[in-house]
């Protein structure tokens, strides 16, 4: 069924109170989402959207923002979310690729965008800023606050998420309606979300953390959220005050155990703490649970699945591991036969369920390549079981790079450094950093006489990929290292960086 509709009808009884409080103090009721939701939903039919059109946005983090992908699932269209970081080259990829029918944007970056979009022949370019303003807000202001929403069945298309493509070519997961509504539903319980919880979000709200885990189980709830623009230590303490619930990347408890005011009556109210989107250092989970006496939750998720496996809430949460598959959902760690192996054994983890995308966006073989003969995903980590069942991470296929919580794919990157003059040859590598997780970092082969510099580097590509895909280091080499069958040896590459960082 449509997503919006299962979601109000949970919080149909709660119409009075409070759903959302941004740092500016305004308060909005369910009650306020679903008129703003009509609205905007109305406004987009009112454009000729019809059902499985996108709607496609880079917009900074707003209650407005969070309203509009409401309202597209409520009218049956399909929310296309896009990184604020995202330069013009990937928003132009982008908008070729999904052909939305209405592309929203920040107003200060419509004018650069208006040819891209006009290439892409996008029928409507409305623009909303972090406030809420914009040409999108003038419209929606003035449509019916009635709406009917669109009847839909489980399968039908919700969201498309890019994920960055191996080959440089990103792919775009297809989310249906009840990939989102299983997802929501299981996490609500499982996590034991309730009426009375509110939520500190400070998470961005064009990835699958923000976008669905942050919010879903919570409106399923009833419950409220601090929505705050980004995070900030000491914004997400002092709310603390106010919430009991906290869902952040490992980053963000990094930066909180820098804070003298992280102590024990500073999180008395707090009941969880939910960590994900990259691995968790051992010692910050240890750190964490010296500190404040509270044990974060680290759980396993992906655009293509949403929230796969969780550790327990009743029970051992146990640091390096992500627990056990969530209700509903079959995980295998198998060989290379698909085979499932047995603990101890490090293997493909591959999963079934309700949760599982239906595909990637126009890639047929793609989706084809990525699921098993008897139908299992291929999630691209390397996991294995402990004796008594619990999961972890311990790698990840085609050498993804996860820093900040942000998914880097190496060839991308490289394809950028390649092409800059007196390049001869590149391979980006993840490394250890101790905020981020994992750095990216670049080693460059030069052509003989080029005067290139790190500096240099760092600029090109800057100018070219979102931000958190710049190399934190480039290293210059004068031939990379590789096996007796030609291929970089990306593993010698890291260990290298790795002694270099550490000496």
């Amino acid at each position: 069924m449509n997503a919006y509709t299962l979601f109000a009808r949970a919080f149909a009884g709660r119409l009075a109170q409070p759903v959302l409080e941004d740092e500016g103090g305004s308060v909005f009721t369910y009650a306020d989402l679903d008129r703003e939701t009509a609205r905007i939903a109305s406004y987009l039919a009112g454009l000729g959207l019809r059902r499985g059109d996108r709607v496609a946005a880079q917009i900074e983090k707003s209650p407005q923002g969070l309203f509009l992908y409401l309202a597209t699932l409520r009218a049956g269209l399909c929310f296309l979310p896009l990184n604020t970081a995202y330069q013009k080259t990937e928003i132009a990829y982008f908008l070729n690729d999904a052909e939305p029918a209405v592309f929203v944007c920040d107003p200060a970056r419509a004018q650069g965008y208006r040819e891209i979009a006009a290439q892409a022949r996008v029928a409507h370019l409305l623009t909303l800023d972090s406030r809420g303003a914009g040409s999108l807000a003038d419209g929606v202001h003035r449509a019916c606050a009635e709406f009917s929403d669109a009847v839909l069945a489980d399968d039908d298309l919700a969201v498309i998420i890019y994920t960055s493509g191996t080959t440089g070519r990103s792919k775009g997961a297809m989310v249906t309606h009840g990939n989102l509504t299983s997802n929501a539903a299981v996490l609500k319980d499982s996590w034991r979300i309730g009426e009375s919880d509110v939520l500190i979000h400070a998470l961005p709200v064009f990835h699958v953390h923000g976008l669905f885990v942050a919010v879903h189980p919570l409106l399923l709830a009833g419950a409220r959220m601090i929505f705050l623009r980004k995070f900030d230590p000491k914004a997400v303490l002092a709310a603390m005050r106010r919430a009991t619930m906290l869902m952040g990347v490992p980053t963000f408890y990094v930066r909180l155990l820098g804070e003298a005011g992280l102590t024990l009556a500073a999180v008395s109210g707090m009941r969880l703490f939910v960590s994900g989107s990259a691995p968790l250092l051992l010692d910050t989970f240890a750190e964490w649970r010296a500190r404040t006496g509270c044990t974060i939750l680290e759980r396993y998720g992906m655009s293509e699945a949403g929230m796969i496996a969780s550790n327990p809430y009743d029970g051992e949460r146990r640091g390096g591991t992500v627990g056990f598959a969530l209700s509903g959902v079959s995980l295998r760690v198998a060989g290379a036969d698909d085979k499932p192996l047995g603990a101890g054994e490090p293997g493909a983890i591959q999963i079934k369920g309700p949760n599982v995308f239906a595909g990637y966006w126009r890639m047929p073989e793609k989706t084809r390549e990525e699921f098993t003969a008897d139908g299992w995903f291929r999630t691209g980590d390397v996991g294995q079981w402990s004796e008594d069942g619990y999961l972890s991470i311990v790698g990840r296929a085609k050498d993804l790079i996860i820093s900040g919580g942000y998914n880097v794919y190496p060839k991308e990157i490289e394809l950028v450094v390649d092409a800059i003059p007196g390049v001869v040859e590149s391979a980006v590598v993840g490394i250890a950093h101790p905020d981020l997780g994992e750095a990216v970092a670049a080693v460059v082969v030069r052509a003989k006489g080029a005067a290139l510099s790190e500096a240099d580097v760092i600029a090109r590509v800057k100018a070219e990929i979102a931000g958190f895909k710049v190399p934190k280091l480039v290293r210059f080499v004068a031939e990379l290292p590789r096996n007796a069958m030609g291929k970089v040896q990306k593993s010698v590459l890291r260990e290298q960086l790795g002694r270099e960082r550490s000496q």
